[in-house]
């Protein structure tokens, strides 16, 4: 068994891990040794689908030091008008390079790919078998608490028949052309995108089965763009948000709200969503996926036959001839809204969200809280991990949490500083500078303030009135 010394055993270099220590570095003299189970940065990234984006613009997502792409508006696509959003290859590439051009160039973060950490402060090779076991002066930091899952990697909850042709989205681009009908399973956002490159390759909506568990309350990608620019539609339509918040009399009316102000989408207006996990697209992608009319709703697949798709509730449909199933049920990360656990322990640092549905933003901010605050407690009361939603009403305690913490934030005029200035947090410099723009947009900002607090007082009345008895 090899032994080593650090200050921090960082647990996965997916892109929490390397916003971590990524600021840490910036912040603070510490030394690192990273650990991951991949050959290279990036986390769940290096096992994505050829055809995935970012939901965020690459604007605000990586690491706080380097920027990701180039900062432009896209011309041509179903994103065009907004600011570019990073394939996963491109985002594969990003952490690879922040790894070799900064990190390791550094001296202070050794790097252990192909790694399994077998708990406490061991990890293992997974190639050559050898062990090693880290002297850690100050704290292990898990970045592996919400345990994302691919398509590519997870374990299906469903069976199939022999000669059933059944898929990742991985291999989309290489069996389609092989086939006449396609059946996506899941209701995600990988569904949707799925869905999404089917059409736009030219795939007819009659050719399309769409086995859809649940519906899903969309984020506009409009009310997401950062830059002075889409200040109407970005900052304005937080107000919006704080404003609907603020007077709502239920959950339904509240996301009902959302929808008129241009905030939510969905993609069937006829049927209320019962799912909200932070997906953002366009009206546009919403326009191409009511296209498909062929959908299974409120139903989990068991067993895929060769004649037959068998449901949950044991119904039996007919399968469509000669069709390939592509597999988009994987959770994107376990929701675990009421097993949060502290974010700092005397000996963990356990890396959740801070800003959701921010992750490598959270990360950064957590890193500069453990640089530049003193004890558990004190940090701990700057960074309550913020549960990630899973419905709509999860949406009102993601938001009331995320809230609570910027507020906490704002206390403290250095890190208020840092945050505005920091490249991850999208609209810290837009709001900064907003007064100065325009009347309408000082106009938006007096929204912001008066709505802020009844937002809060009502949210929480809605969440107590929610909670089961």
């Amino acid at each position: 068994m090899e032994h080593l010394q650090t200050d921090y055993l960082i647990i996965g270099s997916g892109a929490v891990g390397m916003a971590f220590v990524d600021t840490m570095l910036a912040e603070s003299e510490a030394r690192f040794i990273m650990v991951d189970r991949h050959h290279m940065p990036g986390g769940h990234w290096n096992d994505a689908y050829p055809f995935v984006r970012l939901h965020q613009p690459s604007a605000f997502y990586g690491v706080a030091s380097k920027a990701l792409g180039s900062n432009r508006i896209d011309k041509a696509g179903s994103n065009q008008g907004f600011y570019e959003l990073a394939s996963g290859a491109e985002t594969l590439a990003y952490f690879d390079q922040v790894m070799r051009e900064h990190f390791l160039p550094s001296g202070r973060v050794p790097y252990y790919p192909m790694c399994d950490w077998t708990g406490g402060t061991d990890f293992k090779s997974l190639v050559s078998g050898e062990t090693y076991t880290v002297d850690v002066s100050k704290r292990v930091v898990n970045s592996t608490f919400f345990q994302t899952s691919v398509p590519s990697t997870h374990v299906r909850k469903f069976t199939q028949d022999d000669g059933v042709a059944c898929i990742a989205p991985n291999s989309l681009p290489r069996f389609a052309p092989d086939y006449k009908n396609f059946t996506i399973i899941g209701g995600g956002k990988t569904a949707m995108d799925t869905g999404v490159w089917l059409l736009d390759h030219g795939v007819t909506p009659d050719r399309i089965t769409w086995v859809c568990p649940r519906a899903s309350w969309l984020i506009n990608r409009d009310t997401t763009q950062p830059g002075a620019d889409f200040f109407q539609s970005s900052i304005g339509g937080f107000a919006a948000q704080l404003e609907a918040s603020a007077v709502a009399t239920s959950v339904d009316d509240l996301f009902e709200r959302l929808e008129a102000a241009d905030v939510m989408l969905r993609i069937d207006p006829g049927l209320r969503p019962d799912m909200f996990h932070y997906a953002t697209t366009s009206k546009g992608e919403v326009a191409q996926l009511a296209r498909i009319t062929h959908v299974i709703r409120g139903q989990h697949v068991t067993h895929l036959g060769t004649n037959e798709i068998i449901l949950k509730n044991e119904d039996q449909i007919a399968a469509p001839a000669a069709s390939l199933y592509i597999d988009c049920t994987a959770t994107a990360v376990d929701f675990k809204s009421d097993q949060s656990v502290p974010i700092f322990s005397e000996d963990m640092i356990t890396l959740q969200a801070a800003a959701a549905p921010l992750a490598t933003t959270s990360a950064a901010i957590i890193a500069y809280i453990e640089a530049n605050f003193e004890t558990t407690d004190e940090k701990n009361a700057l960074c309550t991990p913020v549960p990630l939603a899973d419905t709509p009403a999860g949406w009102m305690k993601s938001m009331v949490g995320n809230m609570m913490n910027r507020n906490a934030w704002s206390q403290h005029p250095g890190m208020s500083a840092w945050l505005t200035d920091c490249r991850l947090d999208p609209f810290g410099d837009v709001i900064r500078n907003a007064g100065q723009a325009s009347p309408e947009n000082a106009a938006i900002m007096a929204r912001l303030s008066q709505s802020a607090v009844p937002a809060v007082i009502n949210l929480q009345k809605l969440i107590s009135e929610a909670a089961p008895s």
